[in-house]
């Protein structure tokens, strides 16, 4: 069965980082086809727009990138100091190249995790486009963003803050969280997405990558999870030939998204991108 849902766009919660790929404006389509439970558990939760744009009881967040979930740790636990400590570096005098770049390399170069979670938000307002990438090595390496001026999310940390009291955060490879999960949960899925084509793929946000054998597996486990252990699992990614062949036994909605596709945000590209739910009848 195939069903096309219009994308909308109503006051939501936004999350504090910018973040390529973000749900923020495709909520009322994900929350249109997300099943009710006590439990949301997300595997790959980057920057937290559908855990701040659900009301489930609990969440299991989980993502592969060390920093992003240690940057979530501390601001559920230590918000109001994160917040007085990282707003620091939102002055016209941080907003400079050099800083940029000094601050970059004691990011690379820090052990000290609450010190390298103030940098991150820092890095992610100021540095272009709002990437999170890494090297081969492991070294953050986005270049200058050129912002006038960079946005202080101070309310959006407050609401996460408050909203992470319901929330554990883990660090673990994907397939841990479908061994976690159990009846009464539910599991959403935004993977790194399957490339348009060959040349597009974009998925080094934490070391290592996401390969399509990580695509065929993810499927499988979420197949294994909706029909056989009866646990939903629900899907987002690239519309393509690849997907809708991983996603044969899945019940698909099909979205057109507006993506930006310059820095300044004045030029948009329509992508067509998929939901796959996997859930028994009732």
């Amino acid at each position: 069965m195939v069903e096309t849902l219009a994308v909308t766009k109503d006051k939501k919660n936004r999350a504090f980082l910018k973040w390529a790929g973000g749900k923020y404006s495709l909520m009322e389509d994900i929350n249109a086809r997300l099943p009710k439970a006590k439990k949301l558990i997300e595997p790959f939760v980057g920057a937290g727009s559908v855990f701040l744009n659900t009301q489930y009881s609990k969440y299991l967040l989980n993502d592969i990138n060390p920093d992003l979930i240690n940057l979530y740790n501390i601001v559920k636990h230590q918000g109001a100091a994160y917040i007085k400590d990282s707003i620091k570096l939102f002055t016209p005098d941080y907003n400079d190249e050099l800083r940029y770049y000094h601050i970059r390399q004691s990011f690379n170069e820090s052990e000290d995790i609450y010190e390298r979670a103030v940098y991150f938000l820092y890095l992610n307002r100021h540095g272009y486009n709002g990437l999170c990438r890494y090297n081969n090595s492991g070294k953050f390496n986005v270049p200058f963003g050129r912002y006038k001026a960079p946005y202080f999310p101070e309310k959006e940390l407050e609401y996460f803050s408050e909203k992470a009291r319901l929330a554990t955060f883990t660090c673990e490879p994907f397939e841990k969280m479908f061994t976690r999960a159990r009846k009464g949960s539910v599991i959403y899925c935004d993977p790194p997405y399957a490339p348009i084509s060959k040349t597009a793929m974009f998925n080094s946000y934490a070391t290592g990558g996401f390969t399509l054998d990580n695509q065929i597996k993810l499927a499988s486990l979420a197949r294994h999870a909706g029909y056989t252990r009866e646990i939903p699992v629900l899907v987002s990614n690239h519309d393509t030939e690849f997907t809708r062949d991983i996603y044969q036994h899945a019940d698909i909605t099909k979205l057109q998204v507006s993506r930006f596709i310059s820095q300044n945000g004045n030029a948009r590209l329509k992508v067509a991108e998929l939901l796959a739910l996997y859930q028994n009848s009732i």
